[in-house]
């Protein structure tokens, strides 16, 4: 088995996530109803509140951007801009945890990929007590080994995105409203040093 094959039946996602190759947005299959099911823009709207806890707690993260200014508001207040780094792309999805789903933004820039989750979390801190604070991941783009597609084998319409740093590390995304933009954003990020 390879090493790859090894790692995916490993990984938490479970063995229910198949890695393809790119897939052809101009490709449809009419006779396939989960094809189109999985591809319409309403079905990636359910699916992407779905994964949230409470549908309710879903609407508040994104009235939040809005109150906030605007998620290139919010990626250059949380995340900074370099001299000459412009924001790609701010995808809403969530982070796959060992402890369930993470809602949050997922920003592409041409110098870093950022996670910045709606809700806070619950951590306990170095005095022994627990303090909320929003879960936040940036990654140089330089220190991105790649961005993997992979899909659910039970259920193709549901797509994950895999990034793998120079360190091996992993982090997966998934339940994005537009998947394909979001993937070919962060390829563009990823070539720019390439």
């Amino acid at each position: 088995m390879e090493k790859k094959d090894e790692d995916q039946l490993n990984h938490p996602l479970n063995a229910a996530i198949s890695f393809s190759e790119p897939v052809n947005p101009s490709y449809s299959n009419h006779n396939n109803r989960s094809q189109r099911k999985g591809t319409s823009f309403a079905f990636r709207i359910r699916e992407h509140v779905r994964l949230g806890p409470r549908f309710s707690e879903t609407v508040k993260g994104k009235l939040n951007v809005i109150k906030k200014g605007g998620r290139e508001k919010i990626f250059e207040d949380i995340f900074g801009l370099s001299e000459g780094e412009r924001l790609l792309k701010a995808s809403q999805c969530y982070l796959s945890t060992t402890a369930g789903p993470i809602a949050g933004n997922l920003f592409i820039s041409t110098q870093k990929i950022g996670f910045l989750s709606e809700r806070s979390i619950s951590v306990h801190s170095s005095s022994g007590g627990i303090m909320r604070t929003p879960y936040k991941l940036s990654i140089p783009v330089k220190k991105i080994k790649g961005a993997n597609e992979a899909e659910n084998v039970n259920n193709p319409s549901q797509k994950y995105i895999e990034i793998v740093t120079q360190d091996n590390f992993e982090f997966w995304f998934m339940g994005f409203v537009r998947y394909e933009k979001a993937l070919s954003n962060l390829r563009t990020a990823i070539s720019m040093f390439a």
